[in-house]
């Protein structure tokens, strides 16, 4: 629709005098005919080599076509010829964005805004596009401001604000997470993505109850929601409640057979329950899925140093240990492995790795304590001589 809004723009100024071969070409695109707009227009264009407009329209047809690859080269030709062109940088910026150029898109987009007038509908339809420009280059950091300030100007705007929870939970601004979550809830008083990015915020401000309990209310308003059964799952799995946590990880399991962390930390469970036989075919499910779940690799590990298959144990076992060598539990269960192998020169190295990273930890919230403590402690007064 935007596409489409500043090409009618650009067109319009465009408009000169009377011209057969130019209002044949502006007929048949109008009519939707494609092939014969751009033949036309290319009739034009040889007769007309220094004049944008046709390389304008030829863009016009490929973007509306979708093609927008095929459209920049032409949007920029266009700019060549006379960079003053009205609406054409926008053009060339929309083609770019929907090409997945987002970084050249921006490059297009940030002189526009400055251009327009604050509060314009032009400046709020360039502080989306900057936004979600950013948005689909990961830079959730960079996103959040345009997305925040467009999300003021469209107080109904749904998707925007969720958008806006994303990008301020994957940039780490919690605060920000709740406080648009609050506002989405005036618009849907039943989204599931709301819940759980209010879940995931509040658990990263260590609120482990009040996250578990926005969670539930995910479930509760849409239980077909991907991964919402995965996430109340998994936040009672790192509480040990392992039974509850099962539960909510087959149910995921019955929205989604093959999500695949679903299937680990239910493998998982069933090890810490004691129940080999039920976990093996889960891990083993899910490691043909992916193999790089560490937790699956390790879990198989010592499930197959149970049953005296020492091999197959130490083939999973090493392989966790490469995904995650900074596990300490990975290579205490290497170390004890090795150990009854009689391999004990292999057995000291497992155990001295796993002694390092726990010291390592230690030593990291020592210092963390004491750095806290050492703000919080006034500074001792000079003493009198």
């Amino acid at each position: 629709m935007m596409l489409a809004m500043a090409a009618t723009y650009c067109l319009g100024q465009a408009a000169g005098a009377p011209d057969q071969q130019r209002q044949a070409a502006l007929a048949l695109e109008q009519q939707g005919r494609n092939v014969e707009a751009e033949a036309a227009w290319r009739v034009f264009l040889k007769a007309h080599p220094t004049n944008p407009e046709p390389y304008a329209h030829l863009g016009l047809l490929e973007a509306r076509q979708e093609h927008y690859k095929e459209a920049v080269p032409l949007y920029r030709k266009a700019l060549a010829l006379n960079p003053a062109f009205p609406g054409l940088r926008l053009n060339l910026g929309l083609a770019l964005f929907k090409g997945g150029e987002m970084k050249q898109a921006i490059v297009e987009f940030k002189p526009l805004l400055k251009s327009q007038h604050p509060g314009s509908p032009e400046a709020e339809r360039l502080t989306i596009l900057l936004g979600m420009a950013h948005y689909g280059l990961g830079e959730y950091a960079a996103a959040a401001p345009y997305l925040k300030q467009a999300a003021a100007h469209d107080q109904q705007n749904l998707p925007l604000r969720l958008a806006l929870a994303h990008s301020c939970m994957w940039s780490k601004q919690y605060q920000c997470v709740l406080d648009t979550y609050h506002e989405i809830l005036s618009l849907n008083a039943e989204s599931a993505e709301a819940d759980m990015l209010a879940g995931e915020a509040l658990d990263e401000q260590k609120n482990h109850a009040g996250a578990i309990e926005q969670f539930r209310a995910a479930v509760k308003a849409n239980p077909s929601e991907p991964n919402v059964h995965f996430g109340l799952g998994y936040l009672l799995w790192t509480h040990e409640q392992y039974p509850e946590a099962a539960t909510e990880f087959q149910a995921e399991l019955t929205n989604n057979p093959n999500q695949v962390q679903a299937l680990t930390y239910l493998g998982d469970i069933q090890v810490h329950l004691n129940h080999p036989e039920a976990a093996r075919p889960l891990l083993e499910k899910a490691l043909r899925i992916d193999a790089g779940q560490e937790l699956a690799h390790l879990d198989l590990g010592v499930l197959f140093a149970d049953d005296g298959r020492r091999d197959d144990a130490l083939r999973e076992l090493s392989v966790a240990a490469k995904l995650a060598p900074e596990d300490v539990n990975v290579h205490w269960r290497l170390g004890r492995l090795y150990r009854a192998m009689g391999r004990t020169s292999e057995a000291k190295a497992e155990f001295d790795k796993a002694s390092g990273i726990t010291k390592a930890a230690d030593s990291a919230l020592v210092d963390k304590i004491s750095n806290g403590h050492a703000k919080a402690t006034p500074a001792a007064a000079p003493a009198e001589k």
